[in-house]
């Protein structure tokens, strides 16, 4: 046991600055036996702290380590079973009991007396021992030395600590003392025994000198004794005296009890009296009405200034009369009960009187503002409702009282004022836009006196008006014009050509005067309803108390995705629906007095579109930068809403403008006898771009004319290709080459970014195509001549050499001789000129490009007159065969056949 004490101490306990001072092995009572230490430990340092600490070895070695530890000051009960008998159980009884079963009966009483010991030196605490005998507990057995290991310096163990502690060092006379007598002794060191025997009898010889004076102090005990006796017999006439004195204090202590009492009560009636006086202050303070403030509440004038700003502040202080914290209790009292009373009849007195004059006040302003509608009616401008906002706004701080205090007679003051006002403004806003069509359909009228040309030719108004197609509408005022050149016969260079060109001059200055008032009107009409709405929505939050900025679930609107941007479009049943927040029941009020504005809108939108469908390029630009004008600044307003939705009406009008030309593309017929030149769709789409250009400069929805580009040059180059397959008077390059040259001419004049793709392929095609005619029409002046460098081409192909060639039969030197001659400078002139004038048969004069087209023959005949000298040179050598004509030549028969021409 010992060598576990001295390993137990080195490794567990003295780097933790403990001793160990009793150990015992134990095992749990009832289960498996499983070893292990209870150690009971004190710390070097104070304050000195005791615990009980348990210890285990461990499993994955020799060494020990420590399990769980107990402060002894939470040591409840020791229990150690059986006083009599030896038993190894004991219980310790801490935050449970744990019992323990102790390798041997000496052991567990060994470490019992050392927690009892432990307990009664540094704890003095309440520990129960039970079942441990008596004698145990009284031995006080040591824990000798062998406790603490030798090389640890620790001198002080077990039972013989107390020990220590009662020994006392000796003071310096002491040690003084014994130096003089030690020294009068010789034998003190060498002999103990007889320094102590000389000791003893000097003792004795003191005490019997110390019982010699005693008794012969006698006398004077006697004296002392008889001195003790009178001092008795005083303190028992003290004591009288004492209680003599206590009999009258104690009348004096109760008179006193009785004025300190009555001094209690007296300050509890003062203090009483000083909170009732702070109760009655109160009331009056907060639930007295002053007399102004009610006769104001009764009979005040709520048609003056002065009157509506003294009703106003009675109102407020009745408010605070009627609102005021009352304290437990004050509701019990009468006067408060009958204040309260008085309260609510003046409250519902006033509101019933303020809501009777604000409805008389809602319908004298709607009569006032009606008699003003004759004179707006020629103009196109609403109404100016400014200083009816005005007038009322004096009455806000009332409103906002009457829907603190009666929110049923607020909520009918709120639904009255949609009464009379939609009912208003139903009329100014239906006035003013009948105003906006006069002077819409005023100017279509002219439009169409000046537009309409005389038809002489039923086929050319019944082909006209099916470019148009079965809807009506145009798609532009020249269309029709543009579809007579189609129509028109090979003198249509001759009068017809100049009629045709004075009604397309006048008829397109007419459209672009329509057009350009029709902007001006859509866009006053915009700037007029805009402010008109926007003045409204604040009068009514500022009149009715409303926040316009609230968060708000997005309940109310579905939203519309309209090419990226997001249209939020509102369910408008007309009435108003369950709200969620102040800023819904703004939208649901403006949605009830503006009802009519959207169907309107959406009139004059259909008005405009069918007057002439360009004009929704105008109303979507005006249309999209006023919705987003109006979401700048409340995404959410009425006005952002109402303008999203018409947006969304808007772009489906541009949309089918936009399909309506691409369908007329497809419809498109051309004559059979005359010659095609540039086709109407294509001369169309020069115009919708040039004017969606000027339209769309700056504008917000640039994406929405870049995707309509890409559909309408799509549709164009697709039907430029039908029309030109469908041709039998002019050649399908001819087609191609003009209409595409005419295409990218436009783009190129434009400069359109997001077409630039097809501008390049336009470009491509005109040049492909340019070179197709080319090549097919030079094959015919000199045909014989190409039809035998081909055979002779075709024999090189075929492997013979092409020195050779001129051993075959159908292409030797007489053949070559023979083809040649047939073709002299005349002839090739001759042949020349009538190219040309075919040429200038198959070209229109609108595209000029006969010079572009002779000049790329003129080339391509110099590149075919090369590539057959280099043949006869290569095929021929040495036979002396050329050409009867030179490049020189060439060159001088093209000019002056386009000189004569």
């Amino acid at each position: 046991m010992t060598a576990i004490k001295h390993a137990l101490q080195r490794d567990i306990f003295t780097p933790n600055d403990e001793r160990l001072l009793s150990i015992v092995n134990v095992c749990k009572a009832g289960k498996k036996k499983k070893n292990c230490f209870l150690c009971a430990t004190v710390t070097t340092e104070r304050p000195v702290q005791v615990k009980v600490v348990k210890v285990k070895k461990s499993d994955k070695g020799d060494f020990y380590k420590r399990q769980i530890a107990w402060a002894l000051r939470d040591l409840t009960v020791v229990d150690a079973k059986d006083a009599i008998k030896e038993n190894p159980e004991f219980d310790l009884h801490f935050e449970k009991i744990y019992k323990w079963v102790a390798s041997s009966t000496a052991e567990k009483n060994t470490f019992i007396s050392c927690i009892w010991k432990l307990n009664q030196r540094y704890l003095r605490k309440k520990i129960d021992f039970l079942n441990v005998s008596s004698q145990l507990l009284e031995e006080l057995p040591k824990v000798t030395e062998e406790s603490v290991p030798s090389g640890e310096n620790q001198s002080v163990t077990g039972g013989d600590e107390e020990s220590v502690d009662e020994y006392q060092e000796l003071n310096a006379r002491e040690e003084q003392d014994i130096e003089i007598m030690m020294e009068g002794c010789e034998c003190a060191i060498s002999n103990a025994e007889a320094f102590a025997e000389r000791l003893s009898r000097e003792l004795q010889v003191l005490d019997g000198a110390n019982i010699q004076s005693i008794m012969a102090s006698e006398k004077q005990v006697n004296i002392l004794m008889k001195l003790l006796d009178e001092a008795l017999k005083e303190v028992d006439q003290i004591e009288l005296k004492l209680s003599s004195y206590e009999e009258m204090l104690q009348s004096v202590k109760e008179q006193m009890d009785q004025i300190s009492e009555s001094n209690h009560l007296i300050h509890l009636s003062n203090t009483n009296n000083v909170k009732l006086l702070s109760e009655i202050e109160f009331l009056v303070n907060h639930m007295d009405l002053a007399k102004g403030h009610i006769k104001a509440l009764q009979e005040g004038d709520l048609a003056s200034s002065r009157g509506i700003e003294a009703c106003t502040n009675a109102a407020d202080a009745l408010l605070q009369c009627m609102n005021v914290a009352l304290r437990p209790g004050h509701d019990m009292l009468m006067a408060v009960k009958k204040q309260q009373q008085l309260f609510s009849e003046l409250r519902e007195q006033f509101a019933r009187r303020l809501a009777s004059h604000l409805n008389n006040v809602f319908v004298q302003q709607g009569h006032d503002q009606s008699s003003t509608l004759a004179q707006h009616s020629i103009e196109l401008t609403l109404p100016n409702h400014h200083p009816f906002h005005r007038d009322l706004l004096r009455y806000a701080k009332l409103m906002e009282w009457l829907k603190s205090t009666d929110y049923g007679k607020y909520e009918g003051l709120t639904k009255n004022y949609m009464d009379y006002l939609s009912r208003l403004y139903e009329r100014e806003i239906k006035d003013f836009f009948e105003v906006a069509k006069i002077k819409m359909t005023g100017t279509t009228k002219e439009s169409k006196k000046f537009a309409t040309l005389p038809r002489k030719e039923s086929a050319v108004k019944q082909e006209t008006e099916s470019l148009h197609g079965s809807s009506g509408k145009l798609t532009g005022s020249t269309s029709s014009l543009n579809k007579l050149s189609v129509q028109s016969s090979g003198n249509r260079r001759s009068q017809s050509s100049s009629l045709l060109d004075m009604g397309n001059m006048s008829a397109s200055d007419l459209d672009v005067a329509d057009r350009t008032k029709f902007d001006k009107i859509f866009e006053q009409v915009l700037s007029e309803l805009e402010p008109l709405c926007l003045a409204e929505q604040d009068f009514i939050s500022k009149f009715f108390k409303l926040q316009q900025h609230q968060s708000m679930p997005g309940t109310m609107t579905e939203a519309e995705d309209l090419d990226g941007g997001l249209l939020s479009r509102q369910h408008n049943s007309g009435a108003l629906q369950p709200v969620s927040s102040e800023k819904d029941m703004i939208r649901q009020m403006m949605i009830k007095i503006f009802r009519c504005i959207e169907p309107e809108l959406n009139n004059l939108i259909a008005l405009g579109d069918k007057i002439d469908s360009f004009n929704s390029l105008y109303m979507l630009v005006k249309m999209s930068h006023h919705v987003w004008t109006a979401q700048n600044v409340d995404p959410a307003s009425f006005l952002s809403t109402t303008l999203g939705n018409v947006l969304v009406t808007v772009k489906r009008n541009f949309d089918k403008c936009i399909s309506n030309q691409i369908r007329q593309m497809e419809e498109v017929k051309i004559s059979k006898k005359s010659k095609v030149g540039i086709l109407p769709f294509v001369a169309e789409f020069e115009e919708f771009a040039g004017l969606a250009e000027s339209i769309f400069k700056n504008a917000e929805r640039r994406g929405d004319l870049d995707k309509a580009y890409t559909k309408l040059i799509r549709g164009v180059f697709v039907n430029v290709e039908k029309v030109a397959n469908e041709s039998q008077k002019t050649p399908r390059d001819v087609v191609m080459m003009e209409n595409f040259h005419h295409i990218f001419a436009t783009l190129s004049r434009l400069k359109i970014s997001c077409l630039e793709a097809e501008k390049k392929e336009a470009k491509q095609k005109y040049t492909d195509h340019l070179q197709s005619y080319v090549i097919y029409s030079l094959g015919q002046p000199l045909e014989k001549l190409n039809h035998f460098f081909e055979g002779v081409e075709a024999r090189v192909a075929q492997g013979i050499r092409e020195e050779e060639v001129s051993y075959q039969l159908a292409f030797n030197k007489q053949e070559l001789r023979k083809v040649i001659k047939e073709y002299p400078g005349k002839e090739v002139k001759k042949g020349l000129d009538n190219l040309y004038k075919k040429v200038d048969k198959h070209l229109c004069e609108e595209e000029n490009l006969l010079q572009v087209v002779w000049h790329s023959m003129q080339d391509e005949f110099i590149r075919q007159y090369k590539h057959f000298e280099g043949l006869i040179a290569r095929c021929y050598p040495g036979s002396g065969v050329t050409m009867e004509f030179t490049i020189q030549d060439i060159l001088d028969y093209c000019s002056s056949i386009a000189q004569s021409h």
